[in-house]
């Protein structure tokens, strides 16, 4: 094993570790987001993403890393949105709890590990017609959200966290 498997084992044992303690891989914390019920695993995943976003950038700064964007691609997100929220929905699992449910013995989940394997062959092999006709739509290349409005990464950083910030103080007020 070289550093960078290394590396990704322990991130990903740490990461499951927090879902565990976070309550995030349970099924009714996962309905509760589904019915806007409870909010938890959306302070989760937005904690996730501040850390991760601040972090990535610093990191950038110092040249420790080189950001690699993918292009902007209108029909590739909303089919794998759409995919995304009905395996969530119909399951009560999200790919990433999935394996934490069935760390902690929850073999329900495993129906959803298999189906998420299932997909991606089927993926796969109808990769090229989907391209062709839904996936390829509504391309923008390699677009950022600062580069399309004309501003300094920082302040839309800054700004997306003082949104998270309002949301979650707004979330603790209505008891979610």
């Amino acid at each position: 094993m070289n550093a960078e498997m290394i590396y990704g084992l322990v991130t990903g044992i740490f990461f499951g570790f927090l879902l565990q303690k976070g309550r995030v891989v349970r099924y009714d914390k996962q309905i509760g987001a589904l019915r806007f019920q409870d909010m938890t695993i959306v302070k989760f995943m937005m904690s996730a993403i501040i850390v991760g976003m601040v972090g990535i950038h610093f990191l950038d700064i110092f040249g420790l890393v080189r950001l690699l964007y993918k292009p902007v691609v209108l029909g590739e997100n909303i089919a794998g949105g759409m995919l995304f929220g009905l395996g969530w929905g119909l399951l009560g699992y999200c790919p990433g709890t999935q394996g934490g449910a069935l760390g902690e013995g929850r073999w329900d989940a495993l129906w959803g590990i298999l189906g998420m394997i299932a997909g991606a062959g089927l993926y796969a092999e109808t990769y090229p017609l989907l391209m062709k006709n839904f996936l390829g739509w509504g391309s923008f290349g390699y677009l950022t959200i600062p580069e399309l409005i004309g501003v300094n990464r920082w302040l839309v950083i800054l700004v997306f966290i003082c949104g998270i910030l309002a949301m979650f103080r707004w979330f603790e007020k209505k008891g979610l």
